[in-house]
């Protein structure tokens, strides 16, 4: 089945363009650069047209619950969480290391510290990948990982409720041209990054996975030493039942693995 949802794509400027995080020392104060609203079709991971592989899409859907109680109040449910996941992409992906290193519990509330963000993008930028890789493991690790394979791997969950609204879409690697990338700053208080907008191209093939619930997971690739393409991500904005007003809650885990 195909879905029409809305997205915010980013645009080609001469200048260089940049998100500033946390701006002027406020948590959760984000300005942004120009964004472009668009309607997108989106098929449903759930049916034959929408279906997905990790070798080929970098993306892949699983049903794997938790247990442990994940909640913002505090943080006693990472230990065991962070097992999990690690032995999930252990199994899954065949990885050797696993290095978990950030954990963002989004909420669509305009209250909320962190809303679910809302515009085509991919995490790093290669350079951006490379300076993560060096802030994590330092100079010297880094050295020894870089000679290998390694890659950061995304795992999302819905949190408390199936997901009604603002689920998470993405493009379909192979649907995306090169030149629809732009690089853009990610400015914090404290730390300078660089991640990859996505522009807008009616060959962009969207997938997401309807009413996700807690027990279920999408695993994404976000930058890949060895070649396997990062996939552009974003919430959509679109409505399964109108008749349920849950509010979407998830937890985005970021990942760097080792093969």
């Amino acid at each position: 089945m195909i879905q029409t949802a809305t997205v915010n794509y980013h645009v080609h400027k001469p200048e260089r363009q940049a998100f500033h995080l946390d701006a002027d020392g406020i948590k959760g104060n984000l300005i942004s650069p120009e964004l472009r609203t668009v309607n997108v079709p989106v098929a449903d991971a759930r049916t034959k047209r929408g279906s997905v592989s990790f070798p080929k899409d970098s993306l892949a859907f699983a049903n794997v619950p938790t247990s442990t109680n994940i909640t913002p109040e505090d943080n006693s449910w990472r230990e065991i969480y962070d097992q999990e996941l690690t032995t999930l992409l252990q199994e899954k992906l065949r990885v050797k290391d696993v290095i978990i290193f950030d954990h963002t519990i989004r909420e669509d509330d305009p209250d909320a510290v962190r809303l679910p963000a809302r515009n085509v993008h991919s995490d790093y930028s290669e350079d951006g990948a490379r300076q993560r890789l060096i802030d994590i493991l330092g100079d010297e690790h880094a050295h020894e990982w870089s000679k290998g394979h390694y890659a950061f791997i995304n795992v999302w969950r819905p949190l408390e409720n199936p997901i009604n609204s603002a689920p998470l879409g993405f493009v379909r690697p192979s649907s995306l041209d090169e030149h629809d990338w732009v690089l853009l700053d990610l400015i914090y208080p404290d730390r300078r990054g660089q991640i990859m907008g996505l522009v807008e191209n009616q060959n962009h093939e969207w997938i997401y996975q309807s009413k996700m619930t807690p027990d279920e997971i999408a695993i994404f690739n976000i930058y890949d030493n060895r070649g396997l393409p990062s996939i552009a991500h974003s919430a959509l904005d679109m409505i399964e039942d109108v008749n349920i007003n849950t509010i979407r809650k998830s937890i985005e885990s970021r990942t760097l693995i080792r093969y």
